[in-house]
């Protein structure tokens, strides 16, 4: 079916169009959260009806046209709430992750101006009442959990809602009237950014309803699917792909209980499609072998025939050359083992759709080879954020895919990827300069770096601003040297780095999972992970890794040593942004001191070669 109205020009006019369709319909539910151990929807009618009344308590307390109000809040139904209420009223919404500090939410709300806030819980609050005396602008603090006791110009979500219900009881006609234009900005998502400030992307009404359209032309969606959300809301992928794309359809979101809880709320939920990043699978590749290995014997070596048997099977496909004895060596397989597999994803699952970092090709096609689907995709929170996508029917891993409707793409002279469609943010807040930076004749200048293969497919080879510049003069792109060592199930991150430095050196956060089942194989004692990683046994890993990727690298590419990290970047320690990109910057000056001890070694080594 679609979309349930593919003629919607803003939001608050497909959220309408939405519930108006399913008005009555008590069986059909947009979200289900879990409540006593079991997942219990949320109708149509009962999220319209709150929508109503929060929005008429808004407008009371002054939210209007073009005013902003911030969100900070985990994934929950009160969120959606939120972001319904302030858009039907013409106003923008401020998205904030709930990972954020209190200095950085500081700046965000003044920057923006916010009026109003809505927050989840405790937590989140005191993070507010902790700054609101230098917020000049804000005056209204909602907060979505109950009280233990009254806080003075704090209020619960539950009552602005009763209140507002009692203001359209005595005037009916209040939110009567209120006009949005496809070209008013609906929300102001700040970049989390690996370097410097954060800055508002301005993302138009038209922007989002475009790109939700175009995604809806590539990933069919209907009332029977269903989606497990787990991704911030905050970020532009879940939102517009997690959020507005399945409510646009009329497919169920199913909310996560947190990271740890997802493989068992796969298998409850059952859904049809994932929004996800390349992590993840990161995460279900290592259990499942994990898993595998703890079988051993015979139903492991028919898992690793079934992987292989898929992995055959995929290529002849592609090529278009399937024989009759791969094709019943598949179904065999898929008896034995893959139908197995997708039973613990709930059985019902289409595709993941990857996106927000690179998928491996390896991970991609071990996913394929098993009988599971990765859709990958590619776009910024610039661009609403979707622009290319790989096809359900052609799937080419190491790609990101072609375009999506309406979205145009070009290589500029120095391979940076070019963007123009009516997906394009209107520009940064109060950015005027920024925004002259990055958008120029109407194309956007991605800062990344690609090339488009014969069948119009996108593979990016990296960040333009990752682009390492070594002493000698060379241009090295780090994200596939990176990808290589990553291929490693004894690496968990990785980064390259050699900027102005006369070659490259690798800084390895460990899978230390498995590298302690490594220790307890070969009875290495260690007190702790340095320890651990001091053991000769375990160095010889990584330089045999190095060595291994070394005859697939150019001279000047090869990375010629390493230094092994004691503790995974993350958002926590401030070497991760909330969108799980490496604060490249932030590293290196974390690791200065040993990244310089490893150079000044290197170079006395090859100065008396």
């Amino acid at each position: 079916m679609g979309l349930i109205n593919p003629d919607f020009r803003t939001l608050p006019e497909l959220f309408t169009s939405v519930f108006t369709h399913f008005r009555g319909q008590n069986d059909q539910a947009p979200i289900a959260r879990k409540i006593n151990g079991s997942y219990a929807p949320i109708s149509y009618d009962s999220l319209a009806e709150d929508c109503r009344h929060l929005a008429a308590f808004l407008k009371e307390k002054g939210i209007g046209h073009g005013d902003r109000v911030a969100i900070l809040s985990e994934n929950r139904p009160a969120w959606y709430l939120a972001d319904m209420a302030v858009l039907s009223l013409g106003a923008i919404d401020v998205p904030l992750y709930p990972s954020l500090p209190p200095n950085q939410i500081e700046y965000i709300l003044n920057n923006c101006g916010a009026k109003g806030i809505i927050v989840s819980n405790m937590l989140q609050l005191g993070k507010i009442l902790s700054i609101w005396p230098k917020l000049s602008d804000l005056n209204l603090v909602i907060v979505m959990n109950r009280l233990d006791e009254p806080i003075e110009d704090v209020i619960e979500l539950s009552r602005a809602k009763s209140e507002g219900r009692e203001l359209l009881k005595a005037s009916p006609w209040l939110l009567d009237g209120i006009r949005t234009e496809p070209d008013d900005v609906a929300t102001i998502i700040y970049t989390s950014g690996t370097t410097g400030l954060p800055k508002g992307v301005m993302l138009t009404h038209r922007n989002l309803c475009e790109n939700v359209k175009s995604c809806s032309s590539v990933i069919r969606l209907d009332q029977s699917d269903s989606s497990l959300s787990f991704l911030p809301l905050s970020h532009a992928y879940e939102r517009t792909g997690g959020y507005y794309l399945m409510f646009a359809c009329g497919a169920r979101i199913y909310l996560a209980e947190s990271i740890e809880t997802i493989s068992m709320n796969i298998s409850e939920a059952k859904p049809t499609i994932i929004f996800t990043v390349p992590r993840l699978f990161d995460r279900i590749k290592a259990n499942m072998l994990k898993a595998v290995a703890n079988e051993g014997g015979v139903k492991e070596k028919i898992f690793y025939w079934a992987v292989s048997t898929g992995e055959a099977y995929h290529k002849q496909l592609a090529a278009g050359k399937l024989s009759p004895v791969v094709t019943v060596q598949h179904k065999l397989a898929d008896t034995l083992v893959y139908h197995k597999l997708r039973n613990k994803f709930g059985g019902r699952l289409r595709y993941f759709v990857s996106g927000g970092a690179a998928l491996p090709q390896k991970t991609g096609e071990f996913f394929q080879s098993i009988g599971i689907t990765i859709l990958e995709g590619f776009g910024l929170t610039e661009t609403s954020p979707v622009t290319n996508v790989n096809r359900p029917e052609k799937v080419k891993f190491g790609t990101v895919g072609p375009t999506v409707d309406k979205v145009e793409m070009r290589i500029a002279p120095d391979g940076e990827i070019l963007l123009k469609g009516p997906n394009i943010m209107k520009g940064y807040w109060k950015d005027e300069e920024a925004t002259a930076e990055v958008i120029r004749d109407d194309w956007f200048y991605t800062g990344d770096i690609g090339e488009i293969d014969s069948d119009g497919y996108l593979k990016i080879t990296d960040r333009k601003k990752h682009i390492i510049v070594t002493s000698g003069g060379k241009n090295i792109a780090p994200l596939p040297i990176e990808n290589l060592i990553l291929e490693s199930p004894y690496v968990d991150q990785a980064m390259v780095i050699g900027e102005k430095r006369p070659f490259l050196i690798a800084l390895i956060v460990p899978d230390f999972q498995k590298l302690r089942e490594f220790a307890s194989e070969k009875n290495l004692n260690a007190a702790n992970t340095k320890e651990l990683l001091s053991h000769k046994e375990v160095t010889q890993i990584y330089d045999k890794l190095l060595k291994s990727i070394s005859r697939q690298l150019a001279t000047h590419e090869k990375v010629r040593k390493y230094l092994l990290v004691d503790e995974a970047f993350s958002i926590e320690n401030g070497l991760m942004t909330p969108t799980l990109k490496l604060k490249r910057k932030e590293i290196t000056k974390k690791y200065n001191d040993e990244i310089d001890k490893l150079y000044n070694a290197l170079n006395m080594v090859y100065n008396t070669e």
